[in-house]
């Protein structure tokens, strides 16, 4: 599941449909009922919570999904909406890819997802001293497992950051 940014769409996360085609999986990526932001970012779970549950559930009745791969996923207020909500969610989704977080408010604790979070040393969006560089300590403190990655840039996604991501939930066998 990948969660676009403020102001976005599901068509925001575009970028990532190739990579998801080379590491065979599939993208679910709904729009914001609010199409501002995420609810979560707005202070609470609603709409955007009940809306994934109903797209994944019809998602899961169509598609043969590995139950042990799910990745929620997202950039700025997506990612902020994929790192608090995957930790209430973690023993659905084990793995969460937040590139930019800007919010770090679970509203419950769930199994112990593995987390992947990257942030540009330049954002002035999201500024990384107060976001990422606080969140890493402070989960890796409570004991999950954190790949964290700084990047020249700003508050955009290079992508060789989002390959390293999807290399990181979806490594491939060894031969």
């Amino acid at each position: 599941v990948f969660f676009h940014g403020a102001g976005g769409t599901a068509q925001s996360v575009f970028y990532a449909f190739e990579m998801a085609e080379a590491h065979g999986v599939i993208i679910l990526a709904p729009d914001s009922r609010d199409q501002r932001t995420w609810d979560l970012v707005l202070g609470s779970y609603g709409d955007d919570a009940d809306f994934l549950s109903a797209a994944l559930a019809r998602t899961l009745e169509r598609c043969h999904v590995d139950r042990q791969r799910m990745v929620l996923a997202g950039h700025s207020d997506g990612a902020s909406f994929a790192l608090s909500f995957g930790i209430g969610t973690g023993d659905v989704f084990p793995q969460i890819l937040a590139f930019s977080p800007g919010v770090l408010s679970p509203v419950a604790v769930a199994g112990k997802p593995r987390i992947f979070i990257s942030h540009g040393v330049n954002d002035r969006v999201m500024p990384i001293d107060v976001t990422s560089r606080r969140f890493v300590p402070r989960l890796a403190g409570l004991g999950y497992e954190v790949e964290y990655r700084e990047y020249e840039g700003g508050h955009t996604v290079p992508t060789d950051v989002v390959q390293r991501g999807f290399e990181w939930a979806f490594p491939r066998p060894a031969r």
